[in-house]
């Protein structure tokens, strides 16, 4: 199927880019922020499916129509910036209001649309994941079984760090101010994509 270096080249490529912070992670911080650890799970399997249908989308369908409709990646850039810009402005509103509103800015949904939408997966999809991944179902079942162990993991110590945060283990942590600053990652990361969009 492959061969043992491209499998630990593989393995290593997927580490580094799920635990890098991002948009997922971010949100993955504050939901284990909002809710602790007991919904963990949920969450986790909300960000693999949407890795699951991202990076299958992107490996099997925007390569091939990138090359008669180039204008295609642009425009799938731009409409992350924008969903991401709205998740940041939320997750700020949603932070002015955390010391009496019982509100909760992260759900389900959320996190699901954010990692569909998160550029991440183009990055599996396009330089990481072997293109023999999107030529054949045992290779892709292969290569989604590697990355599934590895993103359990990485989103629980993301959870685990929001829980940590929630419960005041980390006292030294101000929680509102780390909320805000998460709204800004976001923020920024939707500025800078909206740049890599068009130009």
């Amino acid at each position: 199927m492959f061969a043992s270096s491209s499998v630990t080249l593989f393995a290593l490529g997927v580490a580094l880019v799920l635990i890098m912070p991002g948009p997922t992670n971010t949100l993955l911080a504050t939901a284990g922020f909002e809710y602790g650890l007991k919904r963990w799970s949920r969450f986790t399997a909300a960000e693999l499916a949407g890795y699951f249908v991202s990076i299958t989308l992107w490996g099997c369908f925007l390569g091939r129509a990138a090359a008669t409709l180039p204008w295609l990646p642009s425009t799938v850039r731009l409409a992350s910036s924008v969903y991401m810009a709205y998740l940041a402005i939320r997750m700020w509103r949603v932070a002015l209001a955390l010391p009496t509103s019982g509100q909760k800015a992260i759900g389900l949904r959320t996190l699901l649309l954010a990692t569909l939408l998160n550029p991440k997966a183009i990055l599996f999809a396009g330089g990481i994941f072997p293109a023999a991944a999107f030529a054949s179902v045992t290779a892709w079942c292969a290569a989604m079984a590697i990355f599934t162990l590895l993103l359990v993991p990485c989103a629980f110590v993301w959870i685990a760090f929001g829980a940590g945060l929630g419960s005041g283990r980390l006292r030294w942590v101000n929680p509102v101010q780390v909320q805000r600053g998460a709204s800004i990652v976001l923020g920024m990361f939707s500025m800078s994509l909206a740049w890599t969009a068009l130009h």
